[in-house]
């Protein structure tokens, strides 16, 4: 362990407070049949402890040396089949076919990307649950409501109801980051929140917030407006999730 060195290209931050951890495991409500995915495990000290309370951990890290380490420390779980570690990029890597649950200290830089892997790009099996550990100002993006909607908001609020935990100072990592960060629970609806084309959903929401100090008519047809009865000269940040499927269902 003395032989390594974080890598700031990976937006590696290793969460040292056992309290946090502890945080963690009990907003994630884990149950002893449980599969859970950890994305980036680190030094393997959130790894650690989700070892003592479910059936199987599949963790994914993407650094080659912490990949070694990671087999050496938990030689044991991975020889009895209780973890499963795999060497590559979580965005890369397929999500489980069956129920699991996303629980993870994510790299600040993939945050968005990886929650839309395991979300968006994964509608058919969605996570029981998500409880991740990310910048807190991001947090309060993804937490967001009218009339401060966003992209980020709308990705992860479109499946599932996002909630602060708590907020994390950046004293309790090692090396410490340059911000604070919050621990986000995320719990999925048992059925599809919006009823539409979600193909046709997204991209008048990415149409409309790629302007989005522009009133709707600025960036969507009015006659498409009208259809859906949404007031033309609302800015994108104030609409709720069925004001977008209203739009996404609209006839053009």
């Amino acid at each position: 362990m003395k032989d390594f060195h974080a890598k700031k290209s990976l937006g590696q931050n290793f969460l040292k407070n056992p309290h946090v951890i502890e945080k963690i495991i009990e907003a994630a409500d884990l149950k002893a049949d449980d599969v859970v995915v950890e994305a980036g495990p680190g030094m393997g000290v959130l790894t650690e402890a989700l070892l003592l309370k479910v059936k199987k951990v599949i963790a994914i890290e993407k650094d080659s040396q912490l990949f070694g380490i990671l087999t050496q420390k938990f030689e044991y779980s991975i020889r009895i089949g209780a973890l499963k570690l795999i060497s590559g990029d979580a965005l890369k890597i397929a999500p489980p076919s069956g129920k699991f649950k996303l629980v993870a200290n994510i790299p600040y830089y993939i945050t968005s990307p990886l929650l839309d892997h395991f979300i968006r790009e994964n509608t058919q099996n969605l996570p029981q649950l998500a409880v991740v550990l990310v910048q807190k100002e991001v947090a309060a993006k993804i937490c967001a409501a009218p009339p401060r909607m966003n992209v980020l908001a709308l990705h992860v609020q479109t499946f599932g109801d996002p909630e602060i935990v708590m907020h994390v100072s950046k004293g309790n990592f090692s090396p410490a980051p340059k911000v604070d960060s919050a621990v986000i629970k995320i719990e999925f609806s048992a059925k599809q929140k919006v009823s539409c084309d979600l193909k046709k959903y997204f991209e008048l929401i990415h149409s409309a917030f790629a302007h989005k100090r522009k009133m709707l008519r600025g960036t969507l047809p009015e006659s498409l407006l009208k259809a859906a009865g949404i007031d033309p000269t609302v800015r994108p940040e104030t609409l709720q999730l069925n004001g977008w499927e209203r739009l996404a269902n609209a006839n053009l």
